[in-house]
């Protein structure tokens, strides 16, 4: 079994180690398929996320400064977008061959329990590729359903990345009219192309926005790009007493957010989305497995259309350059994706 590991920021190792063998109730999943975050993951990476330099408190949910952080050196929790086949199986209901999505971090093969497997088996004839949108996916829909969209309702997406595009995606078919806004214009046609019906530069995006709805704003406007910048024109272009919902995962302080201006004089409401919950109105009938098996389900059925998503693809032992590209913001790289040979 081969791993991915981060030794030290943009300092990527192969870990090797035996392959496991599954036990009673237990199966053996070769990967087919693993997408790269440019979001968590690039914090990873690059060394900014909170968790390499500080530890969480789990009973206060604070972070705290400590000597040892919560994720130290070497990391090996790399990676959250797999798909993989039943290579081997202890388990009846689970045959080899069977192919499950879940998250197991950049690595060759995982032993899941019986339940692991179960709630997470692709739909037959599905594309695997798409199980790899399991959890980003899930982050998206969280999003949208935080932003308590209503049919008819004009929705400003900010930052087109991934989660980006799927959020512009799952809110049109949850019947808003979506503006879908970022500096990149091939990020903008991708929009479009899958069904947004607007696409507008960054900069300047509020007063378009307030231009295009006769000075009301958007109904609410969701920020996925983890920008300050976004984050403060997603606040000025949103309608009086709507709803802001911060998806973006910020990294340090928010400089030029100007929370004395339209944020308190037309009482916006932000609400930050984060896949570690979900709404708390809502709590009572969706879960995360439901979150992570329903945008699977979306993508079988063609509600989304997230392969096209998919820009870049490379075999697993060149996933350090693909990291450096991504690092680098390469142009036109969308969803990265490692590819697992037998």
């Amino acid at each position: 079994m081969k791993a991915l590991v981060l030794n030290a920021p943009r300092e990527l190792a192969f870990e090797e180690s035996e392959t496991p063998s599954p036990g009673a109730n237990e199966v053996l999943i070769r990967t087919l398929h693993s997408g790269i975050s440019a979001g968590t993951e690039l914090s990873q990476y690059r060394g900014t996320n909170p968790f390499m330099h500080r530890r969480f408190d789990e009973r206060t949910r604070l972070f705290q400064p400590a000597e040892s952080p919560s994720w130290p050196y070497p990391v090996r929790n790399l990676g959250y977008e797999e798909v993989g086949e039943i290579v081997e199986s202890r388990v009846p209901d689970l045959p080899v061959g069977a192919r499950v999505f879940g998250t197991w971090n950049h690595r060759t093969h995982f032993v899941a329990t019986a339940d692991y497997a179960r709630e997470r088996r692709m739909p037959k004839g599905a594309d695997p590729r798409i199980g790899i949108f399991s959890h980003i996916g899930a982050v998206a829909l969280n999003g949208v359903h935080d932003a308590n969209i209503r049919i008819g309702d004009l929705v400003a997406v900010f930052g087109l990345g991934v989660p980006g595009q799927i959020v512009a995606q799952a809110a049109t078919r949850s019947g808003a009219q979506v503006i879908a806004v970022d500096p990149d214009p091939l990020r903008r046609e991708l929009a479009l192309k899958m069904g947004a019906a607007h696409a507008i530069e960054a900069k300047g995006a509020a007063d378009a926005i307030k231009e295009m709805t006769g000075g009301r704003g958007a109904d609410s406007c969701i920020e996925v790009s983890g920008a300050p910048p976004a984050l403060g024109e997603a606040i000025r272009a949103v309608a009086y007493a709507s709803r802001v919902v911060a998806m973006g995962f910020f990294q340090g302080e928010l400089a030029g957010v100007r929370l004395g201006e339209e944020f308190h004089h037309n009482r916006v409401q932000l609400i930050c989305s984060q896949i570690s919950g979900v709404a708390p109105e809502a709590s009572h009938r969706w879960s995360k497995p439901r979150l992570w098996r329903t945008a699977v389900e979306l993508q079988h059925r063609g509600v989304l259309n997230l392969l096209p998503l998919i820009t870049h693809t490379a075999p697993f032992e060149d996933a350090p350059a693909l990291f450096e590209r991504l690092d680098r913001g390469e142009p036109g790289l969308l969803q990265a994706v490692l590819e697992f040979g037998a």
